[in-house]
């Protein structure tokens, strides 16, 4: 909360700012909280579209999977325990305003990443170096993206990725002249070499733009959109309709077994770019869409 104090003496007016104070030991619990609660259950929302997929499946088999994927987040969620073996590497998006913070953001998102892993008896996956391949034995470090905003709170966004659907993301540099056909069928390309991998039914975070890095973040960002949301510009809300359909006229189906149900979603993220490029990122994440926020 922004609060202001005014106070006059002598004619001269003094603004007094009094700001939120961040505490440590806050967002340590906090993302404590936020990644057993992402590792246990799925939104309401997400768990409503995989409700109606299953009114609109035209395989039994599909059917049946995606009957037992919301009878799986249902025990997870009332046992608290993982919805998926997999409990991946955690990615931290965190908002902040101005808010006070006198303590290492980072040290208090992998402290609390430590926590809920150990606490929650959650698997460990992250490996010391990509050569040594040695286990951290507590889930960290996180991969985490700090934005400065104007508002007068901190916001905090937990998503554990798994390692299946994100092996099967993919980025491409594009010529220009490939244009908007040439993002859609790089982007259907890629669902299709994925097929069963990604544990589908998927939602596919689409970034076009920026550069090499930026496009990528943008498809990170993507995933962890509203499942219900539309793109903000009115081309790319027609690519993501256009390419929901084509997705699901692959035939991949739920867990690739066959099916009318291989996406539950289709984000497209824009960004400017350079003249001379077309980037364009495509994040798959798996059925078990975990994320969740917390505003401090």
């Amino acid at each position: 909360m922004l609060s202001l104090f005014f106070t006059q003496k002598h004619d001269i007016m003094i603004v007094v700012i009094s700001m939120k104070r961040i505490e440590y030991e806050e967002v340590v619990s906090n993302v404590k909280r936020l990644c057993l609660e992402a590792s246990f259950s799925l939104e309401d929302s997400f768990i409503q579209k995989i409700k109606d997929a299953q009114g609109t499946e035209k395989s039994p088999i599909g059917k049946k999977i995606l009957e037992q994927i919301e009878e799986n987040e249902r025990i997870a969620s009332s046992e608290h325990i993982p919805m998926c073996q997999d409990t991946g590497i955690v990615v931290a998006f965190v908002e902040i305003g101005n808010v006070i913070v006198e303590f290492d953001i980072y040290d208090a998102i992998n402290e609390g990443i430590r926590q809920a892993y150990k606490e929650g008896y959650l698997r460990n996956s992250v490996l010391n170096d990509p050569f040594e391949r040695v286990n951290t034995s507590d889930n960290t470090p996180g991969i985490i993206h700090i934005r400065k905003t104007t508002t007068d709170h901190m916001k905090i966004t937990i998503a554990p990725k798994g390692g299946g659907s994100e092996n099967m993301s993919r980025l491409k540099m594009l010529t220009p002249a490939e244009g908007y056909e040439g993002v859609k069928k790089f982007v259907i390309e890629t669902v299709e070499l994925a097929g069963g991998k990604t544990c589908p039914p998927i939602i596919v975070g689409v970034g076009v733009g920026g550069n090499f890095e930026k496009a990528a973040l943008l498809a990170k960002e993507a995933v962890l959109r509203d499942i219900n949301d539309q793109a903000k510009t009115k081309t790319a809300q027609k690519l993501e309709i256009e390419l929901l359909e084509e997705i699901n006229k692959l035939g991949i189906g739920p867990m690739g077994l066959g099916g009318t149900t291989t996406a539950i979603a289709v984000k497209v993220n824009t960004y400017p770019c350079h003249i001379a490029a077309l980037p364009v990122a495509v994040n798959l994440q798996c059925h078990a869409s975990r994320h969740r926020s917390v505003i401090l």
